[in-house]
């Protein structure tokens, strides 16, 4: 939707649960037109608020997925000089035309693109320290130089940019100041309610409510060095509805768990504080395992 200000404004999506505050930062991105640095904890939906605000809006997404070896230049563009030099040998092709052999990365697409589009760089913290850094000037300008072939690319239009971290690295202070910040906080259990539904439009209540009551239990253990996330609910819930699980049987029994908890050191911690909550005698539930 355009805005008398002249500018889309992101309302959420049928398939996307957000809140006023998520929903504002997005259109405060929009409107500064600055990049959004979208922080929390994995499983919150970092990702797919790009898709979300791509599909509202009716834009073109793509899609810069960050490893450890990814270095800034990647995303602007590629000189293919194994190609030119198999040409040069093997082909009949004129390898002085250098253009040729140029391959725009996601950023130099996003810029040359006739539409304005949403660009996700995803999980920025997983390169080195200085890859935020190398961006700046480029994420500024909405430009960058090829000097192989002495053409500057400029944005057409300005990318609506979104930004993901899981902060496992400090992002340099620079950088910072040149976007607009939101930290996702992990769903309260209405608000996870409405997630859910989303995607169980027909899920009976009562296992809603047994399957959420033991999903937060377990994201109560402290002990636990990864706890289990929206992703992982929503696996969880659907292997609950597959499998025909009544609701009475899910904090007794806490079927599939491996489905929630992902690491064998947090399995081991709760089969066994589980298995003591059901020696004779005593009655095994999620409840006696965590009091």
């Amino acid at each position: 939707m355009m805005t008398n200000d002249g500018f889309d404004q992101f309302k959420g999506s049928h398939d996307y649960v957000t809140d006023a505050a998520l929903r504002n930062s997005v259109n405060v991105s929009i409107a500064l037109k600055r990049p959004l640095l979208v922080r929390g904890e994995p499983g919150t939906g970092k990702t797919m608020l790009a898709h979300s605000i791509a599909r509202a809006l009716g834009k073109r997404l793509i899609v810069w997925n960050i490893k450890s070896t990814t270095k800034a230049q990647e995303g602007l563009y590629v000189y293919d000089t194994v190609q030119r030099l198999n040409d040069s040998r093997f082909g009949d092709k004129d390898v002085s035309d250098i253009k040729q052999y140029i391959k725009l990365g996601k950023l130099g697409q996003a810029f040359t693109s006739p539409e304005q589009v949403v660009l996700l760089i995803d999980e920025i913290d997983k390169a080195d320290l200085e890859f935020p850094n190398d961006l700046l000037n480029e994420l500024d300008e909405m430009s960058f130089h090829i000097p192989e072939t002495g053409e500057t690319i400029t944005a057409i239009h300005r990318p609506i940019v979104i930004i993901t971290s899981n902060a496992e690295k400090e992002l340099p202070d620079a950088f910072l100041r040149r976007c607009i910040f939101h930290y996702i906080e992990f769903p309260d259990p209405p608000l996870m309610e409405e997630i859910v539904r989303v995607h169980f439009p027909n899920i009976q209540d009562n296992l809603l409510r047994e399957a959420l009551k033991a999903f937060y239990l377990l994201r109560g253990i402290e002990e636990f060095k990864k706890k289990p996330s929206t992703s992982e609910l929503i696996d969880w819930i659907q292997v609950l509805i597959a499998g025909g699980i009544s609701p009475d049987r899910i904090v007794k029994e806490v079927p599939f768990a491996g489905t929630l908890l992902k690491k064998e050191t947090d399995y081991d911690y709760f089969a066994t504080r589980f298995a003591q909550t059901r020696r004779p005698g005593r009655r095994g539930d999620v409840y006696r395992m965590l009091y």
